[in-house]
């Protein structure tokens, strides 16, 4: 039932978002578009897709488990596929990764548990570091005016404890997530999260230059998904400030963490409400949310393709 409204929500916003743009001019704005250019975009979302999976590769290597590159690129595209056409703010993937790399490469599940789990909070506090900064310059700047709030800033900053805090517990070599199972009285789960949290000690205090290596890549990528997005908006013909981009891409971040899938309507909203308070014409910001929603989707796409093959090779091993 969920789904259903989840996906019903996701597009009401949407039709709400173009209904109020003119998508005569949303079409020219995407007609600035040439050939070149979007193999730029191409190849600036493979080397992002490259630093997200060497991020992960890293942190099994870590581990003890030099598994395929590539493989795993398949299966952190299905898990990106999965997470992103079902409700949510972008989780959901994660079992998938798990499974994958336990079936398909033999990796003890409580390793793949260990390696996701710390991919995902590295994840989580470079992304929330980045939504905490980009709150603050918006503050600082007045960009968009009185929309953002001390408030907001606050909360923005707080995100940034869990992932922070669990890395530190880890690295102190405290099982936060099985003490809480105990608590609740989940203790059938407890015995496989306390192997994974206590490997992943492991790793943080005998490798920690994974760890610290995993950090290093995600922020280079972050990096290169800021050129990225700079190219998207300049070559739709949007002229953007330094502060601009920042302040974009974090209402960008804000609409994917709200609970539709793949942010749909959401990210629609978020571009065109700032770029028209930033004085731009809202067709561009319907443009670039297009031009988003259309790499994601295919993205999408290929992880569930992938997974589906995965899928059909296990069931065929079985005769």
């Amino acid at each position: 039932m969920w789904p259903v409204v989840g996906w019903g929500v996701a597009l009401l916003v949407l039709w709400l978002v173009v209904r109020t743009v003119p998508l005569r001019e949303v079409g020219r704005t995407l007609a600035l578009l040439r050939g070149w250019q979007l193999a730029v975009l191409v190849l600036l979302n493979g080397l992002v897709l490259l630093g997200l999976n060497g991020r992960w590769h890293i942190l099994l290597f870590g581990l003890g488990y030099k598994l395929p590159f590539w493989s795993l690129l398949g299966h952190r595209l299905a898990a990106f596929g999965v997470s992103y056409f079902t409700p949510g703010p972008q989780f959901g993937g994660e079992p998938v990764q798990v499974l994958l790399v336990e079936r398909q490469h033999g990796v003890p599940r409580s390793a793949a548990i260990a390696a996701v789990s710390l991919d995902k909070a590295v994840e989580m506090l470079l992304n929330f570091g980045f939504l905490a900064f980009g709150v603050l310059l918006v503050l600082q700047t007045g960009l968009l005016g009185e929309a953002v709030g001390g408030q907001t800033a606050v909360w923005a900053i707080l995100l940034l404890l869990p992932p922070t805090f669990y890395l530190w517990l880890i690295w102190r070599g405290r099982r936060p997530v099985s003490w809480l199972l105990r608590t609740v009285k989940l203790g059938r789960w407890d015995t496989a999260v306390s192997t994974s949290e206590s490997q992943m000690t492991t790793l943080c205090q005998q490798h920690p230059g994974a760890l610290l290596g995993a950090i290093a890549i995600s922020g280079l990528t972050w990096g290169v998904m800021i050129a990225e997005f700079y190219a998207m908006a300049s070559f739709l013909g949007l002229s953007l400030s330094p502060a601009q981009l920042i302040a974009l891409m974090t209402a960008a971040r804000v609409a994917f963490l709200l609970p539709l899938p793949g942010g749909l309507g959401t990210l629609e909203a978020s571009q065109v409400w700032a770029l028209g308070l930033m004085g731009f014409h809202p067709a561009a910001g319907l443009g670039l949310s297009l031009l988003i929603r259309l790499r994601d989707v295919l993205l999408g796409l290929l992880g569930l393709w992938w997974l589906g093959r995965q899928w059909e090779t296990a069931v065929m091993q079985k005769f």
